[in-house]
């Protein structure tokens, strides 16, 4: 038995790494597909980073897995347009640090380029085309996740009470668990009224019962007063007179019949899986909004060894140790299938808003770039001015360098926080 938790463990770990590296690769995806078609030349397609694991060139592209698989890139050719004259002239940039590491990313940019008159670099796209480019990316992961949730929702079904009838109780109180009574003892409202397991609720008072929370709703604001369930048995209607008992509960009176819902995967609409997506969105960007008081709570949990916040961010040893535990616990199979395909979606729902974060290296900071771009063009056109020289992000390299540095040190305590003191969900 215990080899076959840790084996189910693994298993939930290597579906959740194969997961993440097909939602890199759809996300990469979704930047080479609309740079290919407007005639973007890109030297390198790889997934993850590091050493190069496989890799095999088709026409003028080298489609490649890397060892690491956290992330992944295209190459595309002048992403950036050609360095300053001056700037080539001049050799290595002076000024310390920031200045080489800015002529460092020049250098490695003018590599891409064939030639001043190279149509087929990144940077001479219409800004509508690049901003495409760049917003492929999330949208592919947006759209894989809305896929998800909808074989989840739609597909397998959400867990649901429905109006079939599970177990009635004997007697009051009601257990699930009572089988006899007492001679003292009462009878459930709903045994004295002749209910039977299996027995289908279609309706209330003349309420139609289409969820067990619509029976439940009528029966709870009746307590006391009898009132008339049509049910369903052995395929046939008949109606059965039920008086709900009154109880009280947080000071209000409520009716009690004493009856179970079955519990049964009901499939939803086929709108709730992109719902659901949507939803996450918002709460995936208000996580990224609050992230600093976040990571802070992550750290002074850590630290003190408190339980820590079921909706914190994740590294993804935390999301690869969930995966683990989810296909490990006792629980049914669909019930495992379900959890791990929505903590996908719900990854990939991260991807799509984390990459819109509009700072480079990220897939926002290159749609800021464009942006200011085109707004330059238009203001010099609305001036009948000359067209304006592209905006040169290489002098962003320090900001870029900054952000990477700190989404190390994110990543670092986020791992650190998972290892330690890693999210209780089972």
């Amino acid at each position: 038995m215990w080899a076959v938790t840790v084996l189910a463990f693994v298993i939930g770990i290597v579906l959740m790494v194969v997961g993440l590296a097909v939602s890199i690769a759809l996300h990469e995806l979704g930047h080479l597909v609309p740079a290919k078609l407007f005639g973007v030349r890109v030297g390198q397609y790889m997934i993850g980073f590091g050493r190069t694991l496989f890799s095999r060139r088709k026409g003028e592209t080298e489609y490649g897995i890397k060892a690491i698989p956290l992330g992944g890139y295209i190459s595309m050719a002048g992403m950036y347009p050609p360095s300053p004259k001056e700037a080539a002239r001049g050799g290595r940039a002076g000024g310390g640090f920031f200045a080489t590491m800015v002529q460092d990313a020049r250098d490695a940019n003018d590599e891409t380029l064939d030639g001043d008159d190279d149509a087929r670099t990144f940077y001479r796209l219409p800004v509508y085309k690049r901003i495409i480019v760049m917003l492929g990316g999330p949208v592919m992961n947006l759209v894989l996740a809305i896929v998800l949730f909808t074989l989840v929702f739609s597909g397998i079904g959400v867990q649901t009470a429905t109006t079939t009838i599970a177990q009635v109780s004997a007697c009051l109180p009601a257990s699930t668990t009572t089988t006899q009574c007492e001679a003292s003892d009462p009878a459930s409202p709903a045994e004295a009224a002749g209910f039977e397991p299996g027995d289908r609720i279609v309706s209330v008072d003349g309420v139609p019962a289409a969820t067990f929370a619509d029976a439940s709703a009528v029966i709870q604001r009746s307590a006391g007063e009898t009132v008339p369930v049509v049910v369903e048995r052995g395929g046939r209607e008949q109606t059965l007179m039920l008086t709900p008992a009154a109880r009280t509960v947080d000071g209000s009176t409520i009716g009690f019949a004493g009856i179970t819902a079955q519990i049964d995967y009901v499939r939803q609409p086929i709108w709730s899986g992109p719902a659901a997506a949507f939803q996450n969105v918002g709460a995936v960007a208000q996580i990224i909004v609050q992230l600093p008081q976040k990571l802070y709570g992550i750290v002074h949990s850590t630290v003190t060894g408190s339980e820590r916040d079921p909706n914190s961010p994740l590294s993804p040893v935390g999301v690869g140790v969930l995966a683990g535990e989810a296909a490990s616990a006792s629980a049914p199979v669909l019930d495992r299938v379900s959890f791990l395909l929505m903590m996908l979606g719900s990854l990939n729902v991260s991807l799509f808003v984390f990459n819109l974060v509009p700072l480079l290296p990220l897939d926002g900071g290159h749609v800021v770039i464009a942006l200011w771009d085109g707004v330059n063009r238009a203001w010099a056109k609305l001036f009948r001015r000359p067209p304006p020289k592209p905006v040169d992000a290489t002098r962003l390299v320090p900001v870029t360098f900054v952000v990477v540095v700190l989404l190390v040190v994110m990543g670092a305590v986020l791992i650190l926080a998972d290892l330690i003191n890693p999210i209780r969900l089972f």
